[in-house]
């Protein structure tokens, strides 16, 4: 048992105070341990409120080292790299230095699922909990989406506790096992956090299964080469679950004749692929992998079938936000790495404009050429710096257009789409957008 579990009180820090670090500060409270929270920057009001609420000592806009030193174990921010000073300090100190979801585990003996990959881990998070709740199963759906793990044990217990995970809460675990773990894909993404070697990524993503047993499961993508060899690499223990989109298997979720097909007994499960409520091959995939894990809770198969055709899907995921002039919005803002925008673009069936920014975070561009070729009319940037998209796709289209501000992209894009509906004959025309945009295409209408 761990010692958080026993009735000896510690000191606990906490490094960051979002909605992670104030969750764990939440929840050491709760339990009788000293906290201290301590954010370089500024609070977000309503995190800075519960502190306060619940008399939580903290500190912003800097780092007192000396309250800081003397805890028993900090828990980290997912976002603070492992290589920043304060955390070298804390670790040349003898301190342990631990993740947010490493520290929930550590107060609950619950039923954890828990769910990670370069894309797909949003949907097929939220998906198995939908599935659970259909099932009336004692479920809460949270981790690296909603609300945080710590917040959601110290709120109330729960028979089972789905958990999206990112690699960075996983680089933080220490005993954290969960009874499923789904393993979706891994694709280059975030590699300015691993020295910009995608080994070491890949290292981070499999860590989710690094303290499963022989009576644990571990689902993963059979058609993904990156998981096949780190699973020769890293042989984790649990019982492997695969599934697969382009081959049958005699264990595990495929395709065949249009239909899903999950074996994992003698009691098969099928369900004709037309009849999943989210649609795109991607989306059948994570349908898989979710449905996959309601069978090893011995959900009714004509629950999960239920349940996988009144899914509703995630919010910004190639969210069809309204049509105005023909002109089909589309807010795609979580694909926010080059595979998710690749399967973006590829369920793209008109000609489309594309707003695209952000930070580039060492990804190779070039898998997106072709798609664009095909699908994109005009190209619209966002950002301070758009230097690596224009050099990436500036031969691929005809019209390539930055702006400095999502008002003034939105404008143009609108107006670019104008000028190409009269020239294709008024054909309606997806345009993928990012972040919230209906009013500002409203406004722009009122200035017409």
């Amino acid at each position: 048992m761990s010692w958080l579990k026993t009735n000896n009180k510690k000191r606990i820090v906490i490094l960051g105070g979002g909605m992670s670090g104030v969750g764990a500060a939440m929840l050491a409270t709760q339990r009788g341990h000293d906290v201290f929270l301590s954010d370089g920057g500024v609070l977000k009001d309503a995190f800075a409120k519960a502190l306060q609420d619940q008399h939580i000592p903290h500190e912003t806009g800097g780092h007192d080292m000396e309250q800081i030193l003397n805890a028993d174990v900090v828990v980290k921010s997912p976002g603070i790299p492992d290589n920043a000073t304060i955390v070298q300090k804390i670790l040349e100190a003898n301190i342990p230095v631990i993740s947010e979801i490493e520290f929930a585990s550590r107060f609950t003996d619950e039923v954890e699922i828990a769910i990670t990959g370069s894309n797909g881990k949003t949907t097929v998070t939220s998906l198995v909990g939908h599935i659970l709740q259909i099932a009336d199963f004692d479920v809460s759906v949270g981790g690296n989406i909603g609300q945080s793990y710590a917040a959601q044990v110290a709120e109330a217990p729960a028979e089972y506790r789905v958990l999206e995970v990112s690699s960075f809460q996983l680089d933080g675990i220490k005993t954290f096992k969960p009874k499923i773990a789904v393993l979706l894909n891994i694709t280059p993404d975030h590699l300015d956090r691993y020295d910009y070697k995608f080994e070491n990524y890949v290292a981070s993503k499999l860590r989710i299964a690094m303290n499963q047993d022989e009576n644990d499961f571990l689902i993963y993508n059979a058609d993904d080469p990156a998981i096949i060899e780190a699973l020769k690499i890293h042989k984790p223990k649990s019982k492997l679950v695969p599934f697969s989109m382009q081959k049958q298997l005699d264990f595990g979720a495929y395709i065949q004749n249009h239909n899903i097909n999950i074996n994992l007994d003698t009691n098969l499960f099928t369900m004709p692929i037309q009849n999943l409520s989210i649609k795109g091959q991607h989306n059948t995939a994570n349908a898989m992998a979710a449905a996959t894990t309601a069978k090893l809770l011995q959900i009714r198969k004509e629950t999960i079938r239920q349940s996988l055709a009144s899914f509703q899907g995630v919010e910004h995921r190639l969210e069809q936000v309204l049509k105005i002039n023909k002109v089909q919005y589309i807010n795609d803002s979580k694909a926010t790495n080059v595979n998710a925008t690749y399967y973006a673009l590829d369920s793209m069936e008109k000609p489309t404009v594309w707003i695209v920014g952000g930070v580039d975070k060492g990804n190779d561009y070039s898998e997106l050429y072709a798609l664009v070729n095909k699908n994109v009319k005009a190209i619209v940037c966002l950002g301070t710096d758009n230097s690596k998209i224009v050099e990436a796709f500036g031969s691929c289209v005809d019209n390539m257009v930055e702006t400095s501000s999502m008002e003034d992209a939105v404008r143009v894009a609108y107006n670019l789409q104008v000028l190409e509906i009269t020239f294709y004959y008024h054909l309606p025309a997806p345009v993928l957008i990012y972040l919230k945009i209906m009013k500002i295409v409203e406004d722009n209408l009122k200035m017409q």
